[in-house]
């Protein structure tokens, strides 16, 4: 008999699931299709030593430093500032936009904030309200560099023009009018010392919790007996369907070890407008690993289809208005609590998931079981 059934071992899943565990002393079970825990977020050694993301880069920054030291329980942290470069006119050019990207793309001498101000002043496009991603970007940077930075990786990352995306895709794309070439700003910033794995190993590591991988739930579910459950899964899924299939993107990975030092400067360079993949990231000068060889990852965006991994919801209104009559159905149930980026069907940074499962662990659970 387990106090509750928690569906997924990613970060939702796992948090939960140690909090249960520990601060109220109760009995979980969690089950995960995939052979592994951690989610999306799980990372191994390969065979030739490289420590990588297999489902793709995961770069932690938080401003939240009650999620930063909760992480911390179970983790050392290898600090590290995210710094990406964009392949544009066959050079390599600082992202987000700053004072050097303009400088160098346009041989531009601007020495302060306003003279960097004053360019964007002088090519933005008045959109009034940008009612798309595409708007979004031209008001704030103008024509020639959305074209050369943002329309080409849109394209790729989500096969949808700009102009039919959400504002909230690339509203989230910062530009800078100082010389700072940090992808983020966050307070915190860095990947767990030993690995992700190793971290919700530890998250994980509790007697009231037991852990089944490579099981589906709905195979097991009427044969365990449990009290609640915490679903952290497609919510679409959840329901059999019944409303139709919602549309994620799914990534596909090429790996390659190089017998050298390093293959590119920095861990990260983007492709916005030359060949198809999207990045390609070198997991070494993130994790500070030393070795003579390197392992770099192509990374491809494509639609999932059946049988693929769901990384990213789409962000168009008819995928939302499709969400929200599945969310209806889940707001009916009292012994289910939906969690997660699948469940929510909204796209999270990993802070913001930690942060949300603590929240509804404070909120939903831990208040219905004090005596």
């Amino acid at each position: 008999m387990f106090d509750y059934l928690i569906v997924g071992a990613g970060y939702s899943g796992s948090v939960l699931a140690e909090r249960i565990a520990k601060e109220l002393n109760k009995k979980v079970l969690v089950v995960d299709r995939r052979s592994h825990i951690a989610g999306n977020a799980y990372d191994h050694y390969n065979e030739d030593g490289i420590l990588v993301h297999k489902y793709g880069p995961h770069w932690f920054h938080t401003n939240d430093k009650k999620v930063f030291d909760y992480l911390s329980e179970f983790t050392e942290w290898r600090f590290n500032y995210h710094r990406v470069k964009t392949y544009v006119d066959g050079r390599l050019l600082p992202i987000p936009i700053n004072m050097d990207t303009l400088n160098e793309l346009y041989g531009l001498k601007l020495q302060s904030p306003e003279e960097v101000q004053a360019f964007f002043d002088g090519v933005k496009v008045d959109t009034g309200n940008p009612a798309n991603s595409e708007e979004m970007v031209i008001s704030q940077v103008g024509e020639d560099l959305y074209k050369k930075f943002f329309k080409g990786y849109t394209l790729k990352q989500w096969e949808i023009d700009p102009k039919d995306l959400a504002a909230s895709v690339t509203a989230r794309i910062p530009t800078r009018t100082n010389r700072d070439d940090r992808y983020f700003t966050d307070t915190y910033q860095g990947v767990p010392k030993h690995g992700y794995t190793e971290m919700f190993s530890k998250m994980l590591d509790h007697p009231n919790i037991s852990v089944m991988l490579q099981t589906d739930y709905k195979d097991i579910i009427g044969k365990i007996e449990f009290g609640k459950m915490i679903y952290s899964g497609p919510i679409d899924s959840f329901f059999d369907y019944k409303f139709g299939k919602l549309p994620y993107r799914s990534l596909r990975f090429e790996h390659e070890t190089f017998n050298q030092e390093n293959y590119q400067s920095h861990q990260q360079i983007n492709y916005p407008n030359d060949y198809d993949f999207t990045r390609i990231v070198e997991w070494k000068h993130a994790t500070g690993q030393k070795s003579p060889v390197t392992t770099i990852t192509r990374e491809y965006s494509l639609l999932a289809e059946e049988g693929m991994e769901k990384y990213y919801p789409i962000p168009k209104e008819d995928n939302h208005e499709l969400y929200k009559q599945y969310k209806a159905e889940a707001d009916k149930l009292d012994d289910v609590i939906f969690c997660g980026r699948l469940a929510d069907y909204k796209y999270y940074n990993m802070d913001q998931v930690v942060a949300r499962a603590l929240m509804l662990f404070e909120k939903k659970l831990s208040n219905t079981h004090q005596e």
